[in-house]
C-alpha cells in the first residue's frame, strides 16, 4: 500500500505542467545565453547537475537548476517549497546574475576603451619621442639663433689693451714690496689667513692676490690644489633679499611656487637649492672687493660660512620621503653645500670702517700709494709690455695726472691708440713701424677725458708768511692743504675780531680756537686784541685735529712776520698745552706730500717709528711739542 502511495505522489509531481515546464526551459535559456552553452555544459558537470539537467522529471532539472545558480553540489529537492515557489526564486537569482553580467561586460568596456586609449597614447609618445632622437629639438630659429652665437665667438676680440699691460708675475709689481711679501706670508703657508687688503684704488690689490695664489698652488705644503679657483665679485654690485629668495654670494632655494624651480623639479613640487660664490670658491680664495660697502646682514651671514664651512639649505617645500627628489638636492638640504675657502677681502676705506667682528677673523696688509717716480714705472713697463715706444717726458706727464696704476696704464692704452690710428692713415692700411707714443698724444687724451692734475696744490721753492702746507688724507690717498692766515691789529683793543672759512669742518673750526690758546700760552699774544683771517685754500674740508699744527705755524707766521718754506709740509694734532699728539694715515700723508714736490714733513714723534726706513729722499722730522716744531722750523724763535 505504501508503495503505492509513493508511485502516487512521484505520478503527481512528475506530471508536467505546461507553465512550469516552459518556465523551467526559459530559466535554463538564461542560463545558457548568459554563460554560454559550452560553459554552462563544464558548470554542470563540476556541480554533478549533467545528469539532472538532462532528466525528464521537472524536480530534477529544478534542483539542476538550482545548483548550478547557487554553485553548490549539495543541493537536493526543496522541502517545503513548491515548483511554482521554487521558479520564482530561481528567476529572481538568475535575474541578479543577469544584472551583474551587464555591469561587469560595461565595466569590461569601459576599461577596454581607457586601455586602447591609453595604449594609443604611449604610441604618440614613442613615436614623439623617437621623431626627437631623429630630429632633434632644433628648429629653424634656434639653429639661426646658434649661428649667430658662433659667429659672435668667431669675432670676439682675443686681447686687450688693458689685459696685455697687467703685471703677468709678482716680480713686475711695482712699488708693493712688503705688502706683496706680507700676503705670500699669509697665504703661502700649510694653514692660509683670511686677508683684507687696504690701500688706494688701482694699486693692484686684485692682481697680487691672484698672482700669489698661482705661485701658492706649485707649493708642495700648500693645501690650494692645482685646480684652486679664484672667485672674484665686487661688493658694490652684490645685491640679495633678505627673505632668501635670492643670494648670488651665499646661496638661496627655489621653491616651486615662489622663485620657480626647473620645470621637471617644479612639476613635482620640489625646491630647487642654488648655490652661491662661497660654493664656488671652495677650496680656494674668494676675492671679494670693496669689502666695506658689503650689506652688514651679509657681512653677519658670511661671518657664519666662514666658521661653519658649509652652506645649510631650507624649504618647507622638502619631503626628505618623497622618492622623486634628486640625490644631489637630497644631499644638499641634508648636509649642506661645501664653502671651505680663505676670503680675501679689499677696500679703499680706513679700518675703523670695516665690520669690526670681519677685522677680528682676518690678518690686515697695507698697500701702499704709488709715487711719482713708481707711477712712471708702471707706465714705462706697460709700454714694454705693449710692445711701442714712448717719449722720455711721456711717463713723468701721466704720473703728474694720476697715482693710480690702473689709471695710468688706461691713459697710455688711450694714447696708444690716438698713435696708432694716426700712424696707420699716414702710411696706409697697416702700420709696419713700432708705434712711437709722444707727449701730444697723452695731452689729448687728458684734455678728451677731461682729467685733472691728482696734486691740486703743490709745493713750491720760495718762501711766504702766513701760508703753510698742511697735510690730509682721503681713502689711503694722501695730498697737501693749503692754509694761510693773516693777523692784524685790532681797531679797539680787545675787540678784535676771528674768521674761519666754515667750509673746512666743525672739527678744522675747533681746531683754530685750540691754536689762539696756544698761541697764547707758547708766545704770550693775546688773539683777542687781533683780527685774525684763517683760510682753507680752496675751501676744502679738512682733517681737523691734525691739521692743528699748520694752524698755528700759519698763525704764528702772520703774527710775527716769519716766512714758512714752500717745499715743508706738517701734520699733527695740537693739545692745549703745545704737546703734539700723533694722527691717523701717516704714511699716506707723507706719500702725497712727496708727489706733491714736499722735501721736508714735520710729523708727530708718536708717528715716527711708523714712517721708519720708508722714506730715504724725504727729510721727515718728529716733533714732540709746538715750541719744537716752531725751532726746527725757524731756529731761536721770540
Amino acid at each position: 500500500m505504501l508503495q503505492e502511495d509513493v508511485l502516487t505522489l512521484e505520478e503527481t509531481v512528475e506530471l508536467p505542467a505546461p507553465e512550469l515546464e516552459r518556465q523551467t526551459r526559459v530559466l535554463l535559456g538564461f542560463l545558457s545565453n548568459l554563460w554560454g552553452p559550452d560553459q554552462l555544459v563544464l558548470r554542470a558537470g563540476k556541480l554533478e547537475a549533467l545528469s539532472l539537467l538532462r532528466s525528464e522529471r521537472l524536480t530534477d532539472r529544478l534542483v539542476a537548476l538550482q545548483r548550478l545558480v547557487y554553485e553548490d553540489p549539495t543541493i537536493d529537492a526543496e522541502d517545503g517549497l513548491s515548483p511554482d515557489e521554487l521558479l520564482l526564486d530561481l528567476e529572481d537569482q538568475i535575474a541578479d546574475l543577469v544584472a551583474m553580467r551587464t555591469v561587469e561586460e560595461s565595466l569590461d568596456r569601459k576599461i577596454a576603451t581607457k586601455m586602447e586609449e591609453r595604449h594609443r597614447d604611449y604610441l604618440r609618445d614613442l613615436r614623439r619621442e623617437a621623431l626627437r632622437e631623429d630630429i632633434g629639438p632644433e628648429n629653424s630659429t634656434t639653429l639661426r639663433k646658434l649661428e649667430e652665437l658662433k659667429e659672435l665667438e668667431e669675432r670676439g676680440l682675443d686681447s686687450t689693451a688693458l689685459r696685455l699691460m697687467r703685471p703677468q708675475t709678482l716680480e713686475e709689481v711695482v712699488g708693493q714690496e712688503e705688502a706683496v711679501e706680507s700676503l705670500f706670508s699669509k697665504l703661502g703657508t700649510p694653514f692660509p689667513q683670511h686677508v683684507i687688503l687696504y690701500g688706494p684704488p688701482g694699486v693692484g690689490k686684485t692682481t697680487v692676490a691672484r698672482l700669489i695664489l698661482d705661485e701658492v698652488q706649485k707649493m708642495a705644503h700648500t693645501p690650494f690644489k692645482e685646480a684652486a679657483p679664484f672667485v672674484e665679485v665686487d661688493a658694490t654690485v652684490v645685491r640679495w633679499d633678505p627673505r632668501e629668495i635670492t643670494n648670488p654670494l651665499l646661496g638661496s632655494v627655489h621653491d616651486p611656487i615662489y622663485q620657480g624651480s626647473k620645470k621637471d623639479l617644479g612639476d613635482e613640487g620640489i625646491p630647487e637649492p642654488k648655490v652661491g660664490l662661497v660654493t664656488k670658491a671652495h677650496g680656494g680664495i674668494l676675492f671679494i672687493d670693496e669689502i666695506g660697502e658689503l650689506d652688514p646682514i651679509l657681512q653677519n651671514k658670511l661671518l657664519k660660512v666662514l666658521e661653519d664651512k658649509k652652506i645649510l639649505f631650507e624649504s618647507s617645500y622638502f619631503d626628505e620621503d618623497n622618492p622623486r627628489v634628486p640625490e644631489y638636492i637630497r644631499k644638499l638640504f641634508a648636509e649642506g653645500a661645501p664653502a671651505d675657502f680663505i676670503l680675501v677681502g679689499a677696500t679703499t676705506r680706513a679700518p675703523e670702517d670695516i665690520t669690526p667682528a670681519i677685522r677680528s677673523r682676518c690678518a690686515e696688509v697695507y698697500f701702499n700709494p704709488l709715487s711719482a717716480n713708481q707711477t712712471q714705472e708702471i707706465v714705462k713697463q706697460a709700454a714694454d709690455r705693449l710692445g711701442v715706444n714712448i717719449k722720455s717726458e711721456v711717463a713723468e706727464l701721466v704720473a703728474q695726472y694720476t697715482s693710480e696704476g690702473r689709471k695710468a696704464v688706461r691713459i697710455l692704452a688711450d694714447a696708444y691708440g690716438r698713435a696708432f690710428l694716426r700712424k696707420v692713415r699716414a702710411k696706409g692700411k697697416e702700420a709696419t713701424k713700432k708705434i712711437v707714443i709722444t707727449s701730444a698724444d697723452v695731452r689729448a687724451v687728458l684734455r678728451a677725458s677731461r682729467e685733472k692734475s691728482s696734486h691740486a696744490t703743490k709745493a713750491s721753492v720760495g718762501e711766504e708768511v702766513g701760508a703753510v702746507l698742511g697735510l690730509g688724507v682721503v681713502g689711503f690717498l694722501g695730498s697737501l692743504i693749503a692754509i694761510e692766515a693773516a693777523v692784524f691789529p685790532s681797531q679797539e683793543k680787545g675787540k678784535g675780531s676771528h674768521r674761519f672759512n666754515r667750509a673746512a669742518g666743525d672739527m678744522a673750526h675747533d681746531s683754530f680756537f685750540n691754536a689762539t690758546s696756544v698761541i697764547r700760552r707758547v708766545l704770550g699774544d693775546n688773539l683777542i686784541d687781533y683780527d685774525v683771517h684763517v683760510n682753507v685754500v680752496g675751501g676744502g674740508k679738512v682733517d681737523g685735529p691734525s691739521a692743528g699744527v699748520a694752524l698755528v705755524t700759519a698763525i704764528a707766521s702772520s703774527l710775527r712776520a716769519k716766512p714758512v718754506p714752500q717745499n715743508v709740509a706738517m701734520t699733527g694734532e695740537l693739545s692745549l698745552h703745545g704737546k703734539v699728539k700723533a694722527v691717523g694715515g701717516v704714511v699716506e700723508k707723507i706719500h702725497g706730500a712727496q708727489q706733491a714736490g714736499v722735501k721736508k714733513v714735520f710729523i708727530p714723534e708718536d708717528n715716527a717709528p711708523e714712517v721708519e726706513g720708508l722714506f730715504p729722499d724725504l727729510d721727515v722730522i718728529p716733533v714732540a711739542t709746538i715750541e719744537d716744531a716752531f725751532s726746527k722750523l725757524w731756529g731761536d724763535f721770540v
